[in-house]
């Protein structure tokens, strides 16, 4: 994926930030849960008795966003330099991160670092090592995508 820094919005970032916060926030509130993704999916896989009907409604909320988005504002093209192995590859490894670290990067990074948990931080410490390791070698030691 390539990123545009010459065209970087700031105000849409930061009003995006607002939005994600006010849900979160929202969510705790309403029903006494953390917005962690994986867990919100992972409670659809094995569901409760009323316990399904915020889960869907939160992930539909979060898969119409970009569509609403797009209806009122011109969307960057975006280029993804990997191919659908790698793709499957990564969505597996972040799948089998997530339940290592118990709980996502909305779970822990958001989430728990704004309740002060230090579990968290060290899990988004953890996630962002691993990312910025994994970018490395892919791109400058196996040379994927071609090297910056």
């Amino acid at each position: 994926m390539t990123l545009d820094t010459l065209h970087f919005t700031p105000w849409t970032a930061l009003a995006g930030g607002v939005l994600i916060g006010l849900a979160v926030v929202w969510l705790m509130l309403s029903a006494g849960r953390i917005a962690g993704i994986s867990g919100i999916v992972g409670g659809l896989l094995r569901p409760r008795a009323g316990d399904v009907g915020w889960r869907v409604v939160f992930i539909a909320g979060m898969m119409a966003a970009p569509w609403v988005y797009r209806a009122v504002a011109v969307v960057p093209e975006a280029q993804i330099d990997a191919g659908t192995a790698m793709l499957i590859a990564a969505g597996l490894l972040v799948g089998f991160g997530t339940r290592l670290g118990s709980g996502c990067t909305s779970g822990h990074g958001v989430c728990g670092l704004s309740r002060l948990s230090w579990r968290s931080l060290v899990a988004t410490l953890c996630f962002m090592a691993t990312g910025v390791a994994t970018v490395f070698v892919v791109r400058h030691v196996l040379n994927v995508g071609g090297a910056a």
